[in-house]
């Protein structure tokens, strides 16, 4: 079950969001992050979210497993007054030992219905070019508009290409 989280919620699911990211990023998965990566310094980036997750500028989903949080999803909503048609999804990412089954589609449209409630109209987001996460957004109906060479590094340090998706919803 995919569950967006209130601002209390949201903070007392750091730990797991750390852990999971931590996860994700040790699995060579380009976040912003270099390995090595410890939980303290992801549920110190997770930590500073909390205040757009608590103006609502930033909406944040958990689906749950198990060992705990096992999916996450987040939508930034536009605050300039000429973008709020506009949403990014941001940090899509599930736990190695729960892929396959769904759950990054199930979260990606989870953001996706929950920008078009916000009405927003067009959403954006970016990912290593070549990844399985490309691959998701494509069969999503993502359109890639473009590709930036060596744009950030993976978690070794290697710098890769990254491509740029939008999508119309609503």
């Amino acid at each position: 079950m995919i569950t967006r989280l209130s601002a209390a919620e949201f903070a007392a699911a750091v730990p797991d969001l750390a852990e999971l990211l931590v996860d994700v990023v040790a699995d060579g998965h380009s976040l912003g992050f270099l390995t090595p990566f410890d939980p303290s310094e992801a549920a110190a980036w997770w930590d500073a979210r909390s205040p757009a997750v608590a103006d609502g500028g930033l909406l944040v989903w958990v689906s749950r497993g198990p060992r705990g949080v096992d999916g996450t999803v987040s939508l930034a909503l536009e605050p300039k007054p000429n973008g709020r048609h506009r949403a990014e999804v941001v940090k899509l990412m599930v736990r190695r030992d729960a892929r396959g089954r769904g759950l990054g589609r199930a979260l990606l449209a989870t953001a996706e219905k929950a920008a078009s409630q916000a009405g927003a109209t067009l959403l954006l987001l970016d990912t290593e070019t070549g990844s399985v996460a490309e691959d998701l957004y494509h069969a999503a109906g993502w359109v890639r508009y473009g590709i930036v060479p060596d744009y950030a590094a993976d978690p070794a340090g290697a710098l890769r290409d990254c491509s740029f998706f939008y999508k119309r919803v609503g």
